[in-house]
């Protein structure tokens, strides 16, 4: 009779480390011990995928090698480095803690779960990663993906996406993590649910622990893990006005240092009322932003994209100006742009789409 894996002893540490061993993925931030590496490749492997990471872990690092040179940035080459990655708050979030880092600790990433939870940016889970792998300390980092696999190795049937039952995931992972070699079964962890211990069509029969598995001993494995419906995603309507000096430079704007893609750059506009006819409310948030009356013209075109927690459809219009110069009233700044301005400001991947259909 198949036994609980809880009475096994150290077997799932050692199966999953001898695998990882054979299999284990080549990556560029497992080819250092840098606790700063480590950081930063945690950070952007945050809800993003490993093959989008590289070429931006590669070039940050070209940029910012190490925290004091990440500290010393402006806010705006950070935000221009992270562009098109997504989840902004992260990189404001990393400049933000780079300065504590140099600041409070001198210039070391902090290696004990107290000080490295103080950081803006780090959750149970980065923090658990970057103590395991960085310092060898036995926590446990538990995500979706170890979520995931807990649920079939030990079926439980309970919504692995409810925040209300990480704390029973999390102690179970703490209860399987090794004093020795944290690192390499976290990684192990990682790389099972990446690989094999997958949401659809999972991999059994290269499993490591199939053997141990109750939810494959039971052919659960495309039942688990039970995850709780999510509510519909909304969808909302947003307007910009491309607007033109007698230099046929591009009026553009800061978002304010808070918010949705705080800091970045994009045209003059924003979310309409609900109800809204596009070109009033065009009209009334240039107007709230700049201080500016316009002449709102044809569409130029239509943009969708989606965010985590809603999806949006950007219209974006020719504008003119009736009388009046820019003053920033809802941003923080403003500025008209050449095309080679453009390039170098930071801009969200939508308001960057805009940009190149104009």
């Amino acid at each position: 009779m198949l036994k609980n894996p809880h009475e096994t002893g150290g077997l799932p540490a050692r199966r999953l480390l001898a695998w990882y061993k054979r299999c284990g993925r080549t990556l560029p931030w497992r080819e250092t011990a840098d606790p700063y590496r480590i950081w930063i490749s945690e950070i952007m492997l945050q809800q993003t995928r490993v093959d989008t990471v590289i070429p931006y872990y590669e070039r940050f690092l070209k940029q910012f090698p190490d925290v004091f040179a990440l500290a010393r940035a402006p806010l705006q080459d950070v935000l221009k480095a992270w562009e098109n990655l997504g989840y902004y708050s992260r990189a404001r979030h990393l400049h933000e803690a780079a300065k504590i880092i140099t600041g409070r600790f001198g210039g070391r990433i902090p290696n004990t779960l107290e000080a490295i939870r103080t950081l803006p940016g780090i959750g149970d889970y980065t923090a658990g990663a970057i103590l395991s792998i960085a310092f060898e300390r036995a926590v446990p980092a538990v995500d979706g993906n170890v979520r995931r696999i807990l649920s079939r190795v030990f079926a439980v049937a309970k919504p692995i996406n409810d925040p209300g039952e990480h704390r029973h995931f999390f102690e179970l992972a703490a209860s399987l993590v090794p004093k020795k070699r944290a690192s390499g079964f976290n990684q192990a962890l990682m790389d099972l649910g990446a690989t094999v211990c997958r949401a659809k069509n999972p991999d059994c029969g290269a499993c490591p622990l199939a053997s141990l598995c109750l939810a494959h001993h039971r052919h659960l494995q495309d039942r688990l893990p039970v995850m709780r419906k999510a509510p519909a995603i909304p969808r909302r309507q947003s307007v910009a006005a491309v607007l033109r000096n007698d230099k046929g430079r591009l009026l553009v704007v800061q978002r304010p240092a808070e918010g949705l893609l705080a800091s970045f750059w994009k045209l003059p506009g924003g979310f309409l009322k609900d109800h809204e006819n596009p070109e009033a409310g065009l009209r009334r948030l240039v107007r709230e932003e700049l201080g500016l009356s316009i002449r709102v013209g044809k569409k130029i075109a239509s943009v969708d994209h989606a965010y985590t927690h809603f999806r949006v459809t950007l219209h974006v219009y020719e504008g003119f100006l009736f009388n009046g110069k820019p003053a920033a009233k809802r941003c923080p700044n403003r500025q008209w742009a050449a095309a080679a301005d453009l390039k170098k400001l930071p801009l969200s991947k939508i308001d960057r789409m805009a940009a190149k259909l104009i």
